[in-house]
């Protein structure tokens, strides 16, 4: 059962959640949405497109509208409330530059953690005008967390490489993406970071039934070290494109089986999000 100042945590964190709302409503945004590490893509995996694409047809300006990005995550077998803030931007179409703020609560506890990326767009989706080329980026994201296990490192970098293609040719578009990344956190970087990494796998399909609606999956390869193994995560979510600029995103998620003796696992929950382009 829930400790009293964890449901005060969650409720907390639900309160800012829907005050976020109210604030953004009245400003079809898309992806990338500003991901939990703040960089562009969905849930937990960056997507191939850089952040910011609302810009004006015919604008030449070097830097694109800026994009931000809220998650609330409720993962209430290990009882943690989980809160993540980004923002992202994107020089010349081709680099994104993003940073991205969480806050994870299990009971009596605060860990911070900041995460500071870069991804370069090296091919663009289409390119040449041949329609069966995908976007593929290559990224770096920066990230320490404020308090770590003794024997952990505070702060490491990730490295990944993905591929996202728009299927339009089908009856209702499909977005795929896939990628590897290498990489040395534990939890994410909840649990700090190992001296050894990992290179994992990744990947996203979304279909768009409508033009106001995304239904999708998210996969996620949990990294293995000597002396800990991370579960691999995924996600179902429902992505509303609310206005050109307001997309809602709820999904659930499971991040592994908290249980096990082998894998460090967060159990499953629930996931909110809110995510405005200028």
């Amino acid at each position: 059962m829930k400790t009293q100042s964890t449901s005060k945590q969650v409720k907390h964190g639900l309160a800012a959640f829907w005050a976020l709302l109210v604030l953004l409503q009245g400003a079809l945004a898309g992806v990338p949405f500003n991901n939990l590490q703040g960089a562009g893509g969905a849930a937990f995996n960056p997507l191939a497109y850089p952040a910011g694409q609302n810009a004006a047809e015919g604008d030449d300006s070097p830097l694109s509208k800026p994009q931000f990005g809220a998650w609330y995550v409720n993962l209430g077998d290990v009882d943690v409330d989980w809160t993540a803030f980004g923002v992202a931007e994107t020089l010349f179409n081709r680099l994104e530059l993003s940073y991205g703020y969480e806050l994870i609560a299990p009971a009596g506890e605060n860990i911070k953690k900041s995460n500071v990326g870069a991804k370069l767009n090296l091919i663009p989706e289409n390119w040449g005008g041949r329609n069966y080329v995908p976007a593929v980026s290559a990224g770096t994201i920066w990230k320490r967390t404020s308090e770590v296990a003794e024997g952990s490192d505070d702060s490491a970098f990730d490295f990944y490489v993905v591929a996202t293609k728009l299927i339009t040719q089908l009856p209702r578009p499909v977005l795929v993406s896939a990628g590897a990344l290498n990489t040395k956190e534990q939890v994410t970087g909840v649990f700090g970071y190992n001296d050894d990494s990992d290179t994992t796998f990744f990947a996203n399909i979304d279909v768009l039934p409508t033009s106001f609606l995304a239904l999708g999956a998210e996969f996620k390869q949990g990294a293995e070290f000597s002396g800990f193994k991370n579960e691999s995560y995924y996600d179902l979510h429902a992505a509303w494109f609310v206005n050109p600029n307001l997309t809602l995103i709820g999904a659930y998620v499971n991040a592994g089986d908290e249980k096990s003796e082998t894998k460090a696992g967060l159990g499953d929950g629930v996931v909110l999000s809110a995510q405005y382009a200028f």
